[in-house]
């Protein structure tokens, strides 16, 4: 009995977790970002990540949507500091 429950909640908690994974292409989940902050990506064309300007935790990232380029500093748990580029 005690071994059934342990796989039932071993499943459980994989099945629970699997929902959290970001889905889509980088450039979909950045201009995602853009658009919760009032920014117009509509189509978004390409994102490069920028290493030279990204930090341990603080990803930069350049995406070219069909109206404008944005580098965008993503930062977990709080807005993406974007810059018109």
């Amino acid at each position: 009995m005690r071994t059934c429950a342990k796989i039932l909640l071993a499943s459980l908690c994989v099945s629970l977790a699997t929902p959290c994974f970001a889905q889509g292409s980088t450039k979909d989940v950045v201009a995602a970002h853009l658009r919760m902050q009032g920014y117009k990506c509509d189509t978004p064309k390409s994102a490069a990540r920028d290493a030279a300007a990204s930090r341990p935790d603080e990803a930069v990232w350049i995406i070219r949507c069909e109206n404008a380029r944005y580098r965008v500093r993503l930062i977990p748990d709080m807005a993406a500091i974007v810059e018109p580029f």
